[in-house]
């Protein structure tokens, strides 16, 4: 009796996570495992795949061109990291001090405009940024200027642009870590006599740090292979390993080279992620 009764809580258990495991296999672990094959094998005549290992498509890293389009994408993911780190620590702890019941609506109203289609926000900053855009139009009014900024189709258009993409992914993390703060601690410092800045950087800082470096994840993995805001506020001027990705899998129909650029982002992002979990399981300890 009990043998039948513990296989049917193993077939109920089974039935439960069947429908995820289906879907993270098909879905996840099938697509995934395919690229990481498709990395090692070569492009044949016309993009056709030839079945024959080889690391070559790794090795093209080292290549001048490629290493400095994965070194400017480095650099465009740094940046956007820090400026949403710059913008979105001050907004959480200024969210998390707000009284209880008006941070939900604060939130909510946080969201809202990323509710919206990340195209039609991207293309919202092209008007801003255009020549005859509205900073410009209104710069020149005031007579800051005298003839417009050329501030479209450059590398600061694509970090703004993707700063403002990211900065919620900042904001929210940092503000759970905020929220659950000890607020005696802050008291005990005061009690010692601890001006602002040290109460800051000895209390404050340490205990929302997991809450950096998981905002910091969030907006340095996706920045990093970021390709429709570069194509869009760049112009096809500041390329980046996202684009380089889309033109492998699409007119230039490289497949086992574009493999291979995804493995190396899927492998920084296992280790960001790694770093995160050092960081916040040596906290809590």
């Amino acid at each position: 009796m009990q043998r039948v009764s513990g296989h049917r809580q193993k077939m109920e258990v089974f039935t439960l996570i069947f429908p995820a495991l289906f879907w993270l296999t098909v879905f996840f672990a099938i697509p995934l495992l395919s690229i990481v094959v498709y990395s090692f094998l070569k492009k044949g005549l016309y993009g056709v795949l030839v079945w024959e290992f080889n690391l070559e498509n790794y090795a093209r890293f080292l290549d001048p061109l490629y290493f400095k389009v994965f070194g400017r994408s480095f650099a465009v993911a740094v940046l956007t990291t820090l400026g949403c780190l710059v913008i979105g620590y001050p907004l959480a702890a200024w969210l998390a001090t707000r009284p209880t019941r008006f941070q939900g609506i604060l939130l909510m109203l946080l969201m809202i405009p990323f509710w919206t289609n990340f195209l039609v926000r991207t293309y919202a900053w092209i008007v801003l940024l255009a020549r005859e855009g509205f900073i410009n139009t209104a710069l020149m009014s005031l007579g800051v200027i005298n003839e417009p900024l050329g501030m479209l189709y450059t590398q600061p258009a694509v970090i703004v642009g993707l700063v403002y993409g990211w900065v919620t992914d900042m904001v929210l993390p940092i503000y759970a870590t905020m929220v659950g703060l000890d607020r005696s601690l802050l008291e005990a410092a005061q009690d010692l006599y601890a001006n602002d800045l040290k109460t800051f950087t000895r209390v404050v800082l340490p205990l929302t740090m997991p809450g950096i470096v998981a905002g910091s994840i969030l907006v340095f993995i996706p920045s990093m292979g970021a390709y429709v805001t570069p194509d869009l506020l760049g112009g096809g001027k500041v390329d980046m390993i996202g684009n380089l990705v889309q033109r492998q899998f699409g007119s230039a129909q490289d497949w086992p080279f574009g493999s291979a650029i995804s493995c190396v982002l899927m492998a920084i992002m296992v280790i960001g992620t790694l770093i995160y979990f050092r960081i916040s399981g040596g906290r809590e300890r």
